[in-house]
């Protein structure tokens, strides 16, 4: 007989798996009628009243309400699918739930991946953090202004400020937690990606910056034409070697490289693991074993486990590597729910009847009315006695650590060989909505959303204050950082070892 976790993740598998082809084609300029974008809010409203588990845990449903009536006053015209996302995304940042955001229907995805290869795009990457925001990258390759590193306090007329703030009321995120925006902001591309969507294409900007004097300045700069770029020409992205291609085998060894790597300074006696997915398909398990393996024959005494890029996956993946290191006996969560079973909106939820199915085997509903995963809410795991690591640990997270990397972070802070650095995680430290995240699909526009099934509280005994897992040493940017391109946080790392080193001899 199959174990109930093979279950689970055979059946996750499934359930989370594509279904429907999209259309063959797209404009982006096509408009919808306000009787179809009307029609689509309100099954969108209908599906997350009535499958959404925590859709009033962190705003109130009076409030909620006024959100959801505000979206509603906002389709008096017709519009087309970007703009029709502009309002969902707006209403569903007000949720506060990480796992639930909006996506463009499969046609407007396909019409990207295929579109033609020159495109004009806002030209800079930022940095942000506390109202700061600085540049982190520039496209425009011979501006000698707004180099790395330089703070941005005006774009077009309007303040940092006024920038960051209507960018986040489009942003999802765990409860009340800012670190997660400011990082997804910060992720490559991710704000001028949204600052486009919000305020539009210019073909010029005009950025007001603190200059090294310390003075504001006013430079205009143009939008990034991809075609009119060197690296982008036609020309210049022909082949000119004929080295041979790397083959199958190697670009997967570099995929599995990227997302999860064991470097090891054995005279110094310490390891780096740097860990950017506990999804399936990079082969984690065998990681994890081969590792912990290297870690105890080469006698590792510190060792720094990097989750700041790690966006969560599978449980299985995460409390895999956790008995590794836990010295504790530990549960997932304290209760895992599912507020219904059946649903009226079935034909609109991708895979609906594979989730049903699986609540059917796997979840019983309680006197509370709602379905409980009683198997993780009763399950301890124990630690792994092989290979088992005693040494330091140092968990360095993020605004981009989330999820599943939320559930390994909290089960092991409280260790005496355990120190969280860095950031406050983007991934709620009371809990959080997810397990089954399928996507709803609104047929007149064929937006999707998703949509978390199940309600994981970690730990009922923490207050619910709407926050992350906060770092037992907190390490943030600073401007000197961003301009030199530290790692800050695995220095900072260092120094610790170094003074834990120091104080041991």
């Amino acid at each position: 007989m199959k174990t109930p976790l093979l279950l689970i993740y055979t059946t996750c598998v499934i359930l989370l798996s594509g279904c429907a082809a999209s259309k063959s084609s797209f404009s982006p300029a096509k408009k919808y009628s306000p009787e179809k974008l009307q029609k689509d809010y309100l099954l969108y409203r209908n599906i997350l009243e009535t499958h959404h588990p925590s859709l009033y845990w962190y705003t109130s449903k009076d409030s909620m309400d006024m959100y959801f009536d505000r979206g509603w006053q906002m389709l008096k015209d017709s519009m087309n699918e970007a703009s029709f996302r502009k309002v969902l995304s707006y209403v569903t940042s007000k949720v506060n739930c990480g796992h639930t955001s909006v996506r463009s229907s499969k046609a407007a995805s396909k019409f990207v991946d295929t579109s033609v290869r020159f495109i004009k795009i806002f030209p800079l990457s930022m940095k942000l953090w506390d109202d700061t925001m600085a540049v982190a990258s520039n496209l425009i390759r011979r501006d000698s202004i707004l180099k790395r590193g330089t703070v941005i306090t005006k774009i077009n007329g309007k303040t940092n400020k006024e920038i960051i703030d209507t960018l986040f009321n489009h942003l999802s995120t765990d409860g009340y937690n800012k670190t997660h925006k400011y990082q997804t902001l910060s992720n490559r591309g991710s704000f001028g990606s949204l600052y486009t969507s919000l305020f539009g294409l210019s073909e010029k900007y005009t950025v007001d910056y603190i200059d090294s004097t310390g003075k504001t300045n006013t430079v205009v700069i143009p939008v990034f034409n991809s075609a009119n770029d060197t690296a982008g020409r036609s020309t210049a992205i022909r082949p000119t070697s004929t080295l041979p291609q790397p083959t199958k085998r190697e670009r997967m060894l570099a995929r599995l490289a990227n997302t999860r790597l064991l470097q090891m300074d054995t005279a110094n006696r310490t390891g780096i693991m740097t860990l950017s997915t506990f999804g399936k398909g990079y082969k984690l398990k065998k990681f994890f074993r081969h590792s912990f393996r290297q870690l105890k024959k080469w006698d590792i005494g510190h060792l720094i486990i990097d989750v700041r890029s790690n966006g969560g996956g599978t449980v299985t993946n995460s409390t895999y590597i956790t008995r590794r290191l836990a010295d504790h006996r530990f549960k997932i969560g304290d209760s895992i729910y599912a507020i219904r079973k059946g649903s009226p909106y079935n034909k609109y939820i991708q895979n609906y009847g594979w989730s049903k199915l699986f609540m059917t085997f796997f979840t019983r509903k309680k006197k509370d009315g709602r379905h409980h995963f009683g198997y993780f809410e009763r399950h301890y795991f124990k630690p792994k006695k092989k290979n088992h690591f005693d040494g330091k640990v140092y968990i360095v997270t993020g605004g981009n650590s989330f999820s599943a990397t939320t559930l390994f972070a909290s089960a092991l802070m409280q260790q005496e060989n355990v120190t969280v650095v860095g950031e406050e995680t983007g991934g709620g430290a009371y809990g959080n909505s997810a397990w089954l995240i399928p996507d709803a699909t609104l047929p007149e526009t064929g937006v999707r959303f998703r949509l978390p099934l199940f309600r994981l509280v970690i730990d009922k005994n923490i207050p619910k204050n709407g926050r992350g897992v906060e770092p037992e040493v907190e390490s943030k940017p600073t401007l000197e950082n961003v301009k030199k391109g530290n790692d800050f946080k695995v220095e900072k790392v260092m120094e610790m070892i170094k003074a834990d080193k120091a104080r041991k001899n």
